[in-house]
């Protein structure tokens, strides 16, 4: 039954729309921290513009993506034929831990990252940390949506 009340056109699109955005999202905050570790050690610090390029991808193309993700999602609940329910708790959960992640990467992220391009070395430190709340919350979000509590 679950399968057939999901396994229509509508459904699929938006499952698909809410990977690709997912991916588009959360990217960079695997594959950035990995480069700025690297130029440090090498002694050649990414400057202020790729900072800045950094921190105006995170507001243009990567918070956005998150927030698409998120729409797709809720787009995903509504479309399967009540097989999700908005009253799941599993649902509320990824609410929740949607808007934590709204709130690092519009909230705490551009601000610290133009902070690090400017040469500060404590908000660098804190992008970092911000980045691996992120990586938490994600993995938290996939757990949430693997075994779905309440379904």
């Amino acid at each position: 039954m679950l399968i057939a009340a999901v396994d229509d056109f509508g459904y699929n699109l938006f499952f698909l729309l809410h990977m690709v955005a997912i991916l588009v999202a959360f990217a960079p905050a695997f594959i950035w921290p990995v480069v700025q570790a690297q130029a440090r050690r090498s002694g050649h610090p990414l400057g202020p513009e790729m900072g800045l390029a950094i921190r105006d991808n995170w507001n243009k193309i990567h918070g956005p993506s998150l927030v698409a993700a998120g729409v797709f999602g809720l787009g995903m609940v509504g479309l399967s034929d009540s097989v999700w329910e908005f009253s799941q708790t599993w649902v509320s959960i990824a609410f929740l831990l949607w808007f934590l992640m709204l709130g690092v990467v519009f909230g705490l992220l551009p601000w610290n990252e133009r902070k690090a391009a400017e040469g500060d070395n404590e908000a660098a430190q804190r992008s970092s940390m911000f980045t691996g709340v992120l990586h938490v919350l994600l993995l938290l979000m996939l757990i949430d949506m693997i075994w779905k509590p309440g379904a």
